[in-house]
């Protein structure tokens, strides 16, 4: 037989089937080795801090991200991160990396769901080709793209001979000229910009950041502008210069500035951000000076009159990015049009795409910056599920976050999709579904933090089950059904709620119970929450989102917990609390009080390495020989939330207003997280336990939150339920919004949204107990819950 007939002589190419990580040391990884199979799906299990992210995204994904930039030339290096080689002994087997995680979309205003998913790109071409009447290029179609002309002189050459003719050219551009493709203007509230009772020196300006005392004040008064006098007695060329100037160089103590009006100076600093990337006061200021509202000339759909009026079967493209994708679907597929086949073909396969992966509820005009991280990850995922690009390393972060029970098989099913085209899918997750799909099973654990950092099990998911580890015990847990329910204090009434795709919804929401609003993605829980509830008196919302703040903010800061901590140890030592503060008097005087020293190097990225000085622990050495219970003010912000709990609650260091804010930290299964780690390293969900720890101890009477399992192992859940129940006996009314069937089960009443997503939904499909719910059956959810506790 020869050497190529016999299949058992493996070519050595192809034995490379492993990913093999040894002594990884990233973040609580204590010295981890673990070899993984390619082209296989295996998924990374453990409690909430147990070192899974920092195994999988910042060593794994990380090195493998880092080699490949590598390959760039230098000049294009320059323009990328500098990511620096993770903590670990050897990684061998690494393929590409594609990671595809929770974090939001990038939200710039003109970004939607087509242009980034490139479903804009292929209408606008089918525009350009069968579009009646046919008015230009692609471009012509796009709200990104203004119409442009100019004249002027042209050579022309002909021959020998050279001459010179007068010429104009146009491009058509699809973008709105008034309101430059964002589909809204905006109106000035000038009450709220400035007060005209003042003068500029006696602070008229309301606008943040204007301060007389600084450069702002030298520019006015370079530019002409009376100091002294009020601005409504500025004359109208006066006022025309302070808000609409056209920007002009000015003079200003023998530098030369440019002087820009106030209005158009505000757009471009701060209304061209998305207003949630904005700081706090900024974000404030926008709100209350801004009206925005729809333009009036393309009503909102950020297109110029020509675009609209081009149409294919009646249709312009306007209408066709404000169906929703599972209509849009079937309009792509009764289109007929041989010459432009390709192009139809792939169209369809993009939003077959959305529909599989239970998107088929979004348009393509919704903006990203509106999307929740479930539905980012998804959008994002379904670029790559038509790639070319195989043996590749896709690492997802809970993919299942944000999807009914139903939807969860869906996505399961295209993990496996990408994984049978021969790539390695690595995934985070906590669902006892998704881990069942997995060819091979990575615990970490067994705690958090400082008490995780170590391999418990690795194998196939049956051996999961059988071992003795925190997860295989907790895979199978079921909540029961509650044999009786709390009975209702009061109602909450919604009352013909239309808001996105409800449908004239009225709803009674139990007061003094524990509610679980469910139902499949996209069928209108957060709409009729969010738009209904959230905005009452005395509502408080805990969701998600990120928590605003520097990279100086930590759980200490956030909380309010470093004030009582200062003051003990300011009481402790005889001198004042600002000395204990990072941000003010105590701060090392070389990093400011950052800990870290950044480099800026132009054009490169920014260079962080750790204070010389103090070492990174941020304070003056002054001020860490002041002591409280034995340890200085660095040796407490970097304890976890645990131990600083028994160390505040008695002894030389017992601080009662400390105790009280760490032991609520503790309540929601945060006990793991240092005082003083960084906001910016949290995950979603433990974002949204730290704002419940924050909220816990207010007085409003009802509590909203937004899938709190988000980012929780099994064996918290139950800790969570207990939580809940806690909230509840207290008195609060708590509302969740939630997918979990532990939550469900575990709810005094459910009301059940869908049938469907999108205009299939909006509707209540159930409302009731869920004892009720699991013997209705007459709902999706209803089916999952019966499944789940066995009924």
């Amino acid at each position: 037989m020869s050497r190529a007939a016999n299949h058992s002589d493996r070519h050595d190419a192809d034995s490379h089937d492993l990913i093999r990580v040894i002594g990884a040391r990233e973040n609580n990884l204590k010295d981890v080795s673990v070899e993984l199979p390619k082209r296989r799906l295996t998924v990374f299990t453990g409690v909430s801090g147990s070192g899974k992210s920092s195994l999988v995204f910042c060593t794994i994904a990380a090195e493998s991200q880092r080699l490949i930039n590598e390959t760039y030339s230098t000049f294009v290096q320059g323009f990328m991160p500098s990511m620096a080689r993770p903590e670990v002994d050897r990684l061998e087997g690494l393929t590409t990396a594609i990671i595809v995680d929770q974090e939001r979309m990038g939200a710039n205003p003109r970004s939607t769901v087509g242009t980034a998913t490139d479903a804009n790109a292929m209408l606008r071409i089918l525009f350009s080709r069968l579009g009646s009447p046919h008015i230009g290029s692609p471009n012509a179609y796009s709200f990104n793209v203004p119409s442009v002309s100019s004249s002027g002189a042209i050579t022309v050459e002909r021959g020998d001979k050279t001459t010179a003719k007068k010429a104009t050219f146009n491009r058509l551009g699809g973008m709105c000229p008034r309101c430059e493709g964002m589909g809204r203007v905006n109106d000035f509230d000038m009450g709220a910009l400035y007060d005209d009772t003042l003068s500029l020196n006696e602070g008229a300006i309301k606008a943040p950041g204007y301060s007389m005392d600084g450069w702002y004040g030298r520019v006015f008064a370079g530019a002409g502008l009376p100091m002294d006098k009020p601005v409504g007695k500025y004359t109208k060329k006066e006022l025309h210069t302070l808000l609409y100037q056209e920007p002009t160089k000015v003079k200003v103590d023998g530098v030369n500035l440019t002087y820009e009006g106030l209005i158009s100076k505000i757009q471009k600093s701060m209304l061209s951000k998305d207003i949630d990337s904005l700081q706090p006061h900024v974000r404030a200021f926008v709100e209350r000076a801004v009206v925005f509202q729809t333009c009036p000339d393309c009503e909102g759909t950020r297109l110029a009159p020509e675009a609209l009026s081009s149409k294919i079967k009646g249709k312009n493209i306007a209408d066709l990015c404000a169906m929703q994708i599972n209509d849009l679907r079937e309009w792509v597929r009764e289109l007929d049009e041989p010459t432009v086949a390709p192009l139809l073909a792939g169209l369809q396969h993009l939003l077959d795409s959305f529909t599989d992966i239970g998107l088929g509820y979004l348009s393509l005009e919704r903006p990203t910056g509106t999307l929740s991280g479930g539905e980012s990850q998804r959008t994002k995922m379904i670029r790559h599920l038509g790639s070319s690009l195989t043996d590749v390393t896709y690492v997802f972060d809970e993919p299942t976050i944000g999807l009914h029970p139903h939807d969860i098989k869906r996505m399961n099913d295209l993990l496996i999709q990408l994984r049978d085209k021969g790539n390695t899918v690595l995934v985070v997750e906590h669902k006892p579904e998704a881990i069942a799909i997995a060819d091979h099973v990575v615990d970490l654990g067994p705690g958090a933090g400082t008490g995780g950092g170590t391999i418990c099990y690795e194998g196939t998911v049956e051996g999961l089950r059988k071992s003795d580890t925190v997860t295989g015990r907790h895979l199978d847990d079921r909540v029961k059904l509650k044999d009786d329910v709390r009975k209702p204090t009061g109602q909450l009434e919604v009352r013909g709620a239309n808001s996105h795709n409800l449908q004239d919804v009225d709803v009674d929401i139990p007061e003094g119970v524990l509610t679980v609003v469910t139902g499949v993605a996209g069928s209108g829980k957060s709409s009729l929450i969010h738009g209904s509830v959230s905005p009452r008196e005395g509502v408080v919302t805990i969701d998600q989102g990120a928590i605003r703040g520097s990279r100086r903010s930590n759980p200490a800061t956030y909380t309010g917990l470093l004030d009582p901590i200062r003051k003990a140890f300011a009481k402790a030592n005889g001198v004042k609390p600002a000395l204990f503060s990072a941000n003010s008097e105590g701060a090392c005087p070389t990093c400011k009080g950052a800990g870290v020293i950044y480099t800026d190097l132009g054009i490169m990225d920014t260079v962080e390495s750790t204070c010389e000085e103090c070492g990174g622990k941020r304070f003056q050495a002054a001020v860490l020989e002041y002591r409280l219970g034995g340890k200085d003010i660095s040796e407490v912000l970097a304890m976890p939330v645990a131990e600083a709990e028994a160390f505040f609650s008695d002894g030389e260091a017992k601080t009662p207003a400390a105790h009280k804010i760490l032991d609520r930290l503790a309540d929601v299964g945060l006990g793991y997280l240092t005082l003083g780690q960084p906001l910016t390293t949290l995950s979603g969900g433990e974002r949204q336990r730290l704002k419940l720890a924050t909220h816990m101890g207010e007085k409003g009477g009802v509590l909203i939150l937004d899938e709190p399992t988000t980012g929780l192992h099994l064996a918290d859940v139950d800790h969570l339920l207990g939580l809940l129940d806690r909230l509840v006996d207290s008195g609060k009314t708590v509302i969740v919004i939630e997918h979990h069937q532990a939550v469900m089960a575990h709810a005094d009443w459910i009301i059940d949204l869908g049938p469907g997503a999108g205009h299939d939904g909006g509707r209540i499909v159930f409302e009731g107990t869920p004892a009720d719910l699991v013997a209705d059956r007459s709902t999706l959810t209803a089916e999952h819950l019966a499944e789940y506790v066995g009924a």
